[in-house]
């Protein structure tokens, strides 16, 4: 069992891991004969040989490069940043290891015959290394083909997922950008994310501020919040990667500073979280996707015994009149009573009717995670959220209301700086104007012509002849990868730029082998961090990869429009652009940043502090007349009127309580009867960094570890280091076991992001050699309203297994001649 972070062993903790790998780096950076930092040279790659110390930055954070003849041999996390992550010290390794694309490649049957290859041969077939004007050239010769062919409609410009950080180099936006030059593209809405939330939210709170923030901030909750209400989720490790880049990680020293300061916490998770055990919160372990059945008993609780602020839900909600019959069971026959939603989430009525009231009695702040709504009718329990929320009127004050965000990234809750942005590429004007909810990839590939509903609209999917990725890895976020094994065959050509042999890069017909953070320049920067970073070039390209903006120049060269899409700047002219424009405005501010040269000389600029405390909703709960939302009643919608609208039963136009295709309460959970729940990991983003030597230590027997109950365990013959298969009838992954009491009973976690390795590639009910959840999860969307990604329900069963096939995914593939 394991006994100190929840699911690493000791000795592999985050903080012991992060200390190791420091005394290295400060071993190695006494070694360095020369420390200086070189200035920006004549070319990008100039005076990087020799040794030297570099500043640069990433998604994980910012960090001082150490360089020992030209060879990145150490990472030293930037002084600034009192909680660094220890994934910072996994780039040595990665920077060279072997599952990097050394040169362009094509498999080898598309090379052998374009129009008639067998498409089942992605992630089959060898590879053939070609040079860069031959990649180029097939390139641009299939864009030409299809769009001349079908139309610009048949070309997918996927590049969804994090890439990489840095304004310049954000590789989907130069997707973009390329294509909508040449014509345009299908282009995708919502993410994985919080593809349900975000389409709900307009709806009823006008906008998505509650999930990216501005929201109350931690010194707010510090000062105010007596009880934080953590409804699924995580603080430490989620927030140590930032969009965009990070200079100081501030999630972990909020939560630290509200819980030091007394705040009392509940959680209210089937997991005990890391930061949740360390501050004694008191733990809830709830059925996995009943939350919605909660928050309404909860709001019926306050209304049942008076508690419930009726002043504040008439003055600043609408709806209440046609949610309280809901409540009450005037219109199902069924009052949400705390009876009620015991039996549905296994939560003491006692216990639930005593939160509500101790949630009414004390500044509450209601924090509800992103998985919550990756969930069937996922959309209810954010909406659910507000609802309690708005029943105990504490939403605008101090300390109190509700948020979609802590310990979803960093940065949120962090104390505002000054309002100033650093521009980024332009995407520029799809001509088509043509978008799928990006959950819904396979349906598209595999049904052209079949009509979709999506946010109150009907729209049918085109056929996709040609997808071209960048970025992104859809063999990690997606569900029943088996299913998406046979949609990926469908398209003529697929065309992937990546640094890594990821799932994807492996499924594609041309690999153009692009460059790391590392391997470039660019500038850090996230609306929620207050640092500006120079992302220095640390080394130069490995092997023959190159920046995308460089290949996309050189498609563009070939579609006559290269002056269009780089603008007659090079990466140089493009970062100082970037940075005049930031800081022109910040100038109308009255903030004065240094000149390009002195802040590129320095390497960091700390934005000055804004207003320390801020209050979500503040405004509007002072004045909802002079300040109304942008919703259509300018007020939080309780009911919607525009939901209703648009008929759908798998989305009422109010919170409610909708049983799961899944879940352990389901007559289907005799034959799977553990419910699988694959959050974010701590060692890697998503699937980045599953190939780093992190990530490696925290493998059982080199698979992803399933995480189970004592008494599970036991029911089974489990024990801590034994192989089993996870199962259903979707398919299958080898786990490697680790056992805990910190998961409820019938509750299983394997993290998300490991890298896909299957045995029987797009076969029904294939198996999985690694450990990927998504080999087991179903391929639906939450509902016609988000069309949301729906991982976190599904059920299973683990049993057994004393040998499995060897993980071969960090091998590269098959290198056929030339």
């Amino acid at each position: 069992m394991t006994d100190q972070t929840f699911g690493v062993p000791a000795g592999i903790t985050r903080r012991g891991f992060l200390l190791a790998s420091t005394a290295v780096t400060a071993t190695a950076l006494f070694s360095l004969r020369s420390g200086a930092q070189p200035a920006w040279g004549a070319t990008p790659t100039d005076r990087l040989d020799g040794d030297y110390a570099r500043l640069t930055g990433s998604h994980w954070g910012s960090f001082t490069a150490l360089v020992q003849d030209g060879r990145l041999v150490a990472t030293v996390p930037f002084e600034a940043d009192r909680y660094p992550t220890p994934m910072i010290h996994n780039f040595p390794a990665l920077a060279y290891d072997p599952t990097r694309v050394s040169q362009p490649m094509v498999r080898e049957g598309f090379l052998r015959d374009r129009q008639n290859s067998d498409r089942t041969g992605r992630g089959r077939e060898p590879f053939v290394p070609v040079d860069w004007d031959t990649a180029l050239d097939l390139v641009a010769e299939e864009l030409e083909r299809v769009r001349s062919t079908y139309g610009n409609e048949a070309i997918y410009g996927g590049s969804y997922g994090w890439a990489s950080a840095g304004r310049l180099h954000a590789c989907d936006e130069q997707t973009n950008r390329f294509l909508s030059l040449i014509g345009g593209y299908v282009d995708d809405v919502t993410n994985y994310s919080y593809g349900a939330g975000m389409t709900l939210l307009p709806h009823v709170l006008g906008d998505n501020q509650a999930i990216g923030g501005p929201v109350t901030t931690w010194d707010s909750i510090r000062d105010h919040t007596e009880l934080f209400v953590m409804i699924g989720g995580a603080v430490f490790k989620n927030g140590q990667i930032s969009w965009g880049g990070c200079g100081e990680h501030t999630s972990e020293p909020g939560f630290r500073a509200a819980a030091d300061a007394g705040m009392q916490v509940i959680a209210i998770n089937p997991v005990l979280e890391d930061e949740a055990a360390e501050y004694g919160a008191e733990w809830l372990p709830i059925r996995p996707n009943t939350d919605t059945a909660l928050l309404l008993a909860l709001t019926w609780t306050l209304v049942e015994e008076d508690l419930a602020d009726l002043g504040f839900l008439a003055s600043h909600t609408t709806g209440w009149a046609r949610v309280h019959p809901y409540l009450a069971g005037e219109t199902d026959g069924t009052p949400k009573t705390a009876e009620w939603a015991a039996s549905i989430t296994e939560i003491p009525a006692e216990t639930i009717r005593t939160l509500a009231r101790r949630m009414a009695g004390q500044r509450t702040m209601l924090s509800a995670s992103w998985a919550l709504q990756r969930a069937d009718h996922g959309e209810q329990s954010w909406w659910a959220t507000i609802l309690l929320a708005s029943a105990l009127g504490q939403i605008g004050l101090p300390g109190g209301g509700f948020a979609f965000s802590y310990g979803s990234t960093n940065g949120i809750g962090a104390s505002r700086s000054q309002d100033v942005s650093v521009p980024g590429m332009h995407r520029g004007r799809n001509p088509l104007r043509k978008r799928i909810p990006v959950a819904r990839i396979a349906d598209m590939l595999l049904s052209p012509g079949a009509r979709f509903d999506y946010n109150g609209r009907i729209d049918t999917y085109p056929e996709i002849k040609l997808i071209y990725w960048a970025g992104g890895n859809p063999f990690h976020h997606h569900q029943d990868l088996n299913r998406l094994t046979r949609a990926w065959a469908v398209p003529e050509t697929v065309i992937v730029h990546e640094p890594f042999w990821t799932a994807t890069a492996r499924r594609a017909d041309i690999v153009l082998p692009a460059t790391t953070t590392l391997e470039r320049n660019d500038i850090s920067f996230s609306t929620r961090d207050r640092w500006l970073v120079a992302m220095k070039q640390v080394i130069r390209p490995v092997g023959q990869a190159r920046n995308d903006f460089d290949i996309y120049a050189d498609l563009a060269d070939r579609f006559g429009v290269r002056s269009a899409f780089t603008e007659d700047r090079d990466e140089r002219a493009w970062l100082e652009h970037f940075y005049t424009r930031a800081r022109d405005n910040a100038a109308r501010r009255g903030v004065a940043l240094p000149s390009f040269e002195g802040f590129w000389e320095a390497g960091s600029y700390r934005m000055p502090e804004g207003d320390c405390e801020y209050v979500y909703l503040a405004d509007f709960r002072t004045a909802p007349e002079r300040f109304p939302l942008y919703t259509d009643s300018g007020k939080i919608e309780l009911y919607s009127e525009r939901i209703a609208s648009f008929g759908y039963d798998c989305c009422p136009p109010h919170p409610t309580w909708l049983e799961p295709f899944e879940w352990l309460g389901h007559a289907k959970a005799a034959e799977t009867p553990l419910h699988l729940i694959s959050s974010h990991p701590q060692w890697r983003l998503h699937s980045q960094m599953d190939n780093g030597p992190y990530a490696k230590a925290n493998k059982v027997a080199g698979r992803e570890p399933i995480h189970i109950h004592p008494d599970d365990a036991a029911a089974r013959g489990l024990a801590d280091g034994d192989l089993a298969e996870m199962v259903n009838e979707r398919g299958a992954a080898v786990v490697g076991v680790k056992v805990t009491d910190r998961v409820r009973p019938g509750v299983v976690v394997v993290y998300e992001g490991v890298w896909f390795d299957p045995e029987r590639p797009g076969e029904p009910g294939s198996r999985d050699k690694h450990g990927s959840p998504n080999m087991v999860t179903r391929d639906i969307g939450t509902s016609k309203l988000g069309q949301g990604c729906t991982a976190q329900t599904v059920l299973v069963d683990v049993r057994r297994i004393d040998a499995a096939p060897t993980v071969t995914v960090y091998d590269p593939p098959p290198i056929a001649a030339a």
